[in-house]
């Protein structure tokens, strides 16, 4: 919610949508986007932080991972390998 519209504003709409796929779950969390946030994993990590780990911890869970945008709304998702 930090890094997006979706909380920037009341009223603001995060949607989670998890689909069974052939051999994974695949997660999918969209919400309003943002022009000054693109998705970025840092290049180092304290992994003793408080903030800043979510799609660093996306990335090492996962199988593959990644975003799409459009007018209104971002799309991050994530496959998981069962």
């Amino acid at each position: 919610m930090r890094h997006s519209n979706s909380g920037r504003r009341s009223g603001g709409v995060v949607r989670l949508v998890i689909t069974d796929i052939v051999h994974a779950l695949r997660i999918e969390v969209t919400d309003e986007g943002s022009v000054s946030a693109i998705p970025q994993i840092p290049a180092q990590m304290d992994t003793l932080s408080e903030s800043g780990r979510g799609l660093w911890m996306v990335r090492e869970l996962s199988s593959a991972w990644g975003w799409n945008d459009d007018e209104t709304r971002r799309v991050v998702w994530f496959e998981m390998a069962g």
